[in-house]
């Protein structure tokens, strides 16, 4: 039997507070494992996502990305925890490329604030209804806002904007109707948003598991979506966002969204490593 290290880290942390944010597992040296391996440790850990560093000739490390049932191209707070852990392993400083299945994603950092660059953005309309759409997330028609739509910066997500704060706090997702609405790789995951303000976003994202619906803390992925569909209205340009997840899944979270001139969209926030250990296999 071998020892393998792994850290546990807090990404999109509200204030450094070591219960928020979005937990991350990063095993440091992936390279014994095979993928069915990778898919076990992360069905063991059963975080959102657990992370797996390998070498690259590119960039500062491989990082694949797996969910308890199946490995992700892209995600968002999986990239920055990453980036934390290869500082830390000095595999890299406070700017560094990760190699990704999506591509090669650009990270820095300020302090434990870290920032990435994600890849240009695709969007296309919602077949359905709206009240189809409503329905799916336990909402009535009108609470449903301005033209949802799949975006893809990285990982294809249906981006919902909602009329108001309390309409975010009230979604309640139907598992059978919301499995019925798939993205292009077969899944049902919803980002579900109302403006808080001129500068401040609620936002909540569901994502299935098994048969049941789950809610994630904290996506970087979908705020790098919310990035795309604010690219897709023709909003005006630079915005910066501060978006609070996770209110109702117990873990306060804090995300900043960046658009520039270039459209080039930014997602930033605080990581934390609260705890390292071994697994022997």
């Amino acid at each position: 039997m071998a020892t393998h290290p792994f850290r546990i880290v807090n990404v999109f942390t509200q204030d450094q507070g070591a219960l928020s944010g979005n937990p991350l597992c990063v095993f440091e040296n992936a390279e014994a494992f095979s993928t069915e391996t990778m898919q076990g440790l992360a069905r063991q850990f059963n975080l959102s996502e657990t992370t797996f560093l390998l070498p690259s000739t590119r960039g500062a490390a491989r990082v694949r990305i797996f969910t308890p049932t199946y490995e992700m191209p892209f995600a968002g707070h999986p990239t920055l925890g990453s980036a934390h852990v290869c500082r830390a392993l000095k595999l890299g400083g406070d700017s560094l490329e990760l190699e990704m299945q999506a591509g090669m994603i650009p990270v820095r950092a300020a302090g434990d604030r870290w920032t990435l660059t994600a890849l240009s953005p695709s969007w296309r309309e919602l077949d359905g209804s709206r009240s189809t759409l409503a329905a799916a997330l336990g909402l009535e028609a009108r609470d449903i806002g301005e033209r949802p739509l799949w975006v893809k910066a990285g990982k294809e997500q249906l981006v919902v904007p909602l009329t108001s704060t309390d309409a975010v706090r009230r979604t309640v997702p139907d598992s059978q109707l919301l499995n019925g609405i798939r993205s292009e790789d077969g899944q049902s995951m919803a980002y579900v948003f109302a403006f808080d303000g001129a500068a401040r976003a609620l936002a909540r994202f569901f994502f299935p598991q098994g048969t049941a619906v789950l809610e994630d803390p904290a996506t970087g992925s979908a705020t790098a979506n919310f990035g795309g569909w604010w690219l897709a209205m023709q909003r005006r340009l630079p915005v910066e966002l501060q978006i609070a997840q996770g209110e109702q899944a117990g873990r306060p979270s804090h995300l900043f969204l960046q658009v520039n001139e270039r459209r080039e969209i930014r997602v930033g926030g605080d990581v934390l490593e609260i705890g390292r250990g071994t697994i022997s296999l």
